[in-house]
Order: C-alpha cells, then structure tokens, then sequence
C-alpha cells in the first residue's frame, strides 16, 4: 500500500524516481508524485491517476531538475484520490517537501495546534500536517536533525517518510514506523525505497531501518541515527535476487509469470531442507522439549497466508496432533485470546510487513507465546521480531495477486509439520520418508500439470461471463477452495464465494439458480463420494459444474460437465497441485475480461496499515 522512493546520486533524479515508482506500481495507488532539490528550490509534480499521467506531466522527468529527490504512489486514506491530495506535499514556505506512507492517528489534534500558529493548509491528507510540522520546529531549532527527532516523538501511528529541505539541498531524510522501508547502499548513488525492487538496478546492498530509525541520505554518505539524535550502525544485507526476476520476462501479466515460476520456486523451498533423508532447518530453535511443552498452535495470518494457515490446520493437527487455531490477524487481537508460554504462534505474511500481522505477533509475543515466522522478504518487520523464522526464498512477487508466495508458504508448512512429526514421534520413519519423497516429486508434477494449462484456457474462455461462482469442497478440499474464490474475485471483480460441501444444504443451495458455475474440488480421496452427493444436490437444481479431481478417479466424470485432472499425490500434499488449476482459471477469466490483471481495482499488494 503507498510506495516511496528517494534518490540522491550523480544522475538526475526524476527519471530515476520514476522508474522506482514503476517497480512499486504493484503496491496499489489511484495518484502519484515526485519532488527533486533543485539548488535551494524544491521542483515538484503530483497528479492522480496512472503513473503514466505523471510520466507525461513530466516528460519523462525531463521537465523537473536536480539530483536529489523523493517519489511517492498514494492509496487514498484522508481525501479522495486528487491532484491536490497526492504526495509530495510542501509546507506553506515551500521549503519543505514530504512523502508519507501509513496512517497518522492524531492529524487533528497536530493539525488544530498549527492552524493556532497560522499555519494553512491545502489537502484533506494527514501527510500535509507532517510537511507544516517540519516547517514549525525547523522554524525554532534551525537544525534538520533535531527537527526529525521532534516530529518522531510527536507523530501517532504508522508512517515511513521521506522529507526535503532546502535549505540542505544535498541530501534529504527519512524515517520510519510501523511502516517498511529499506536503505540502499550505492556506488555513486544512495536510495531508500519502500521494498527493494526499485534499487535493484543501482544496488544489492541494503539495510532494514527498525522503528524510530532517522536516516540522512547523500550521493556519498549515508548515516542512520535513533531518536536522541545519536550515531548507529546498521549490518548490511546483500539481496540475492536477479534484477529479471522482478521483469515480465516475455510474459503479459506478472501473474502468469509467477504461476509458471511455481516449480522453480517450490524447489528453491524444498531442496535445500531436505538432505539425506532428513528435514534441516538452518535457524530453527524449537527443540522436542519445547515442542512437547505447547498445548497449542495458533496460526496467524491475512488474506492468501491466511489460506495457506486453512491448509495448515488439517496438516499439523494430522501430523502432530496437537490442536490448531486458524485466525485472521486483523481479528486475533482484538478478541482477547488465550495465550501463554504453552502457545506456539505461526504467523505468515509474504512481504513479512503485514500492519495487521505485526500486531497480532506483538500482542501474541506480549502474552508469551513463542512466534515462528513464514515470510519471504529477507530482514522484514515480522523475521526480525519473531522468535525463529523459516524464509520461503520465492524471490520477488509483483502481481498483486499471490501464487508463488502461496504455494512456498504451503511447503514450509509441510516441512514444519513433518520436523514436528519427527521431533514428536507421531509419525512412523517409513511415513516420514514417503512424505519426503512426495515433496521432492512435486515441482516436477507441478511442471507437467502447468503443461496442461490450455485446457483450463479453453474451459475459462466458456465460463469467464458467470456472474456468481461456487467453490466446494471438503476437508483440505475445502481449505483450498477459498484460496481459489479469492484469486478469482481479487483479479475477475466476479462474486464468488468458497463453502465446505456439507453446508450447501444449510442456506447457500438457494442460491443456485440454472447455469450457476459451482467449482467442485474432489481431490480428497476419502471423501470424494461425499463431495460427489453435494454436486449433485447443485446439478439437480441446474449448476454447472465444473470439478478438480486427480487423475484415474474418474467419479466426478458421472456427474460433472466438466473435469480438470490433476497429478496424485499424497494426501496432505495434495493441495499444492490442486491450487494450480485455481489459479490458472483465475487469470484465464480475468483475461477474457479484460481486467488489470496485475494491479486490480481498490487492491494493495503489502497493506501496511489497520
């Protein structure tokens, strides 16, 4: 949600920012903006809409000078998305430029005590009462640094800014909290960005400012200070990732890419743990003797994680028998739960910086629990915090829309739930090894089942104009069955709900009317007869249907209209292949439609804040 991007280097910085903006398009925006230091004079433009209405306002950046700036892509949350409400916003003098991400709760109070000191303001934003802040306390202490630890102990909620000063028309300031952003250490060039993919092209290396964290930023020097204004140092962390890997590769959509990257990406999970027969967690801190000691899991978690948690439940509990709790983290802390040291916490997030997720591992580590971590991002919020973390290594995710993110963060749960078996002793070392074995075949028949993927093409270029769709399932069927809805209504704008089989008859059946499509996932092998009796509760009342079932169980062919195989595989596994036709559907109705695939409507790849 938002992005920032600041540069100060050798090169003109407008066309840089705008690049930088461009990797962080994905983030979600409806405005965006640049400002650059040019002399002692703050050059800006901002306007709402695309990135590309910016781009030609600016010819490119050609049009706004100097080597020292900040850029910003705005979610409107104070003030519909406008020219005026963009970001950058200036202070009345026009000294002072600033780009905001996050929420700052207490604008009014700070907003009412600066209009008394005369102090006007232009926007509907809180960003605009950060930008008159500045100018009031640079206004008594003549000193930018002290300025920052000022507004730092006066602003409430979560922010990460990006701020510059004409009267220092070398470097600009940053600082963050509760809000993500990463410092990029350049050779001729030094970035800060709000994830990492827009200073891939300058730099590898970077470092993870922590709360309350003030940067300075100049083409040659970068120094990070904490709140009283003293000196730190902060460990550099080299990113692995290939430029490309964050490029369309040939591809339309980031999407499509990332669902054909799959393989590749559960490999890059699973291979490197799995050695010699046995499951190798490098940082792993849980012994049997803690392990024994939790009376139970509880796994946290928003959106597409929160599915992947779904899925988890039945894993873990088969596989360790202790009993798990599923919540979603916008939720867990406000209902009190029951936590203490006898808790473990699973919490899961790709960018590792989820507002939501943050909170509910706070509160979850407050009252004691010991808190795993499943995030991709190197150095996030939620790896640094929590107790052990257990990276997907998925490489970057652009689309909005998860897929890789989702299926690594499944296999992690297979490999913890295995090495939980193991350190328990709930699961015989012969069922272990077929386990072991099953993971390690997956990428391969992930491979083969993606090869097959014009068959969906074909069945969604017929189906792509339902106006409501049904998925069904039961047991992990079920659990995979609303991570499927969730891809289809994010980037198809089609309703579509996700339900276990069994509740049909409990409400929803009224709603099945001649030709609505019911998604039927018959991947359960002990259950695909009960699954088969609610298909055909919906088929007598005129559904469509369409089933996933694994190939040679030919059930569902008696029933359905039409059936998409997939590889079999071992049950608690099964649902790593089963998704895949989910989401090839997905992006194939989405297609006929027409839809922003990538960047859907009112949608934010990393929400940042409540």
């Amino acid at each position: 949600m938002c992005g920032i991007v600041g540069y100060a280097g050798v090169n003109e910085a407008a066309p840089v920012l705008l690049k930088g903006l461009e990797k962080l398009e994905y983030r979600g925006y409806d405005s965006a903006g640049i400002a650059v230091l040019n002399g002692r004079e703050i050059e800006f433009a901002k306007a709402a809409g695309k990135l590309q209405v910016l781009r030609d306002l600016t010819e490119e950046g050609a049009t706004v000078h100097g080597r020292i700036g900040i850029g910003h892509t705005r979610w409107a949350t104070h003030g519909e998305p406008s020219d005026v409400n963009a970001h950058p916003h200036v202070s009345n003098s026009g000294r002072f430029a600033v780009v905001h991400n996050g929420i700052i709760e207490n604008y009014q109070q700070l907003k009412a005590m600066l209009l008394g000191k005369g102090f006007t303001f232009l926007s509907q934003t809180d960003t605009e009462v950060i930008a008159q802040l500045v100018e009031y306390y640079y206004g008594k202490c003549g000193d930018m640094l002290e300025t920052m630890c000022r507004i730092v102990g006066k602003l409430e909620g979560s922010y990460a800014l990006g701020i510059l000063c004409a009267d220092q028309p070398d470097r600009f300031y940053a600082v963050r909290k509760d809000s993500p952003l990463v410092l990029g250490l350049g050779e001729g060039a030094n970035l800060v960005a709000s994830d990492v993919s827009p200073m891939l092209a300058y730099t590898q290396r970077v470092c993870y400012l922590d709360d309350q964290e003030i940067v300075v930023l100049q083409a040659d020097n970068v120094a990070v200070y904490d709140i009283n204004g003293e000196r730190i140092e902060k460990e550099v962390t080299v990113i692995d990732w290939d430029v490309s890997a964050a490029e369309k590769g040939g591809y339309e959509h980031f999407m499509f890419k990332e669902i054909m990257e799959q393989p590749q990406s559960l490999q890059k999970t699973i291979s490197p743990r799995l050695q010699d027969g046995e499951i190798v967690l490098d940082d792993f801190h849980i012994t049997r003797e803690r392990l024994e000691d939790f009376r139970k899991i509880y796994i946290v978690a928003c959106g597409s994680s929160y599915h992947v948690g779904a899925v988890g439940k039945y894993v873990l509990e088969q596989t360790t028998r202790i009993p798990v709790e599923v919540d979603i983290a916008s939720e867990f802390r406000y209902r009190n739960p029951i936590i203490d040291e006898h808790t473990l916490m699973i919490v899961i997030s790709q960018s590792g910086e989820t507002a939501d997720t943050i909170a509910a591992m706070r509160e979850g580590k407050r009252q004691g629990s010991h808190v795993l971590a499943i995030v991709n991002v190197l150095g996030s919020t939620i790896a640094r915090e929590a107790d052990d973390v257990l990276y997907t290594w998925a490489g970057p995710e652009i689309a909005v829309a998860t897929t890789k993110a989702y299926s690594t963060q499944l296999a992690v749960i297979y490999l913890l739930a295995l090495k939980f078996a193991e350190l328990l002793g709930t699961m015989a070392a012969e069922e272990r090894a077929a386990h072991y074995q099953a993971l390690q075949q997956l990428p391969q028949q992930m491979e083969s089942l993606l090869a097959e993927k014009e068959e969906i093409q074909f069945m969604a270029s017929q189906l792509y104009n339902k106006h409501s769709i049904f998925f069904i399932g039961r047991n992990l069927d079920y659990a995979v069955a609303l991570e499927g809805s969730l891809k289809l209504k994010e980037i198809s704008y089609i309703h579509s709900e996700a339900y276990a089989g069994g509740e049909l008859k409990h409400g929803t059946i009224s709603l099945i009317e001649q030709g609505t499509l019911v998604v039927t996932l018959a991947t359960h092998d002990a259950l695909v007869d009960k699954i088969k009796s609610n298909a055909e509760e919906v088929k007598a009342r005129g559904a469509y249907l369409l089933a996933v079932a694994v190939r040679g169980d030919e059930r569902m062919a008696e029933v359905a209209d039409a059936v998409f195989y997939v590889p079999r595989t071992l049950p608690l596994l099964q649902p790593s292949l089963t998704v895949l036709p989910l989401q090839l559907f997905s992006y194939y109705v989405a297609s006929q439609k027409g839809c922003s695939i990538d960047q859907p409507k009112n949608l934010a790849k990393s929400v940042t804040v409540e």
